[in-house]
């Protein structure tokens, strides 16, 4: 890497406050808020909106949507192919 251009790589801990939910890592991300983390150190906190813990994909609770009926009901309404 060419010395001067980068941003600094640090750990970061990333929190998810509607799940409860932080976890520690490094990243080129800063803030001034700060967290004393399970280790003791205090570290750089960033507040995000979702993470694995609370999105729907990642914790098994997203909708199936019934691709079929919904076509067939289309198609009752507004006549199949012709």
């Amino acid at each position: 890497m060419k010395p001067g251009i980068h941003p600094s790589y640090s750990p970061v801990v990333f929190r998810d406050k509607a799940a409860d939910f932080a976890f520690l890592t490094r990243s080129t991300a800063t803030s001034d808020k700060t967290v004393e983390w399970e280790d003791g150190n205090t570290y750089p906190v960033i507040d995000v909106e979702i993470s694995s813990q609370s999105h729907p994909f990642y914790t098994g609770t997203a909708r199936v949507l019934d691709t079929a009926g919904r076509v067939e009901r289309f198609e009752r309404r507004y006549g199949g192919r012709k």
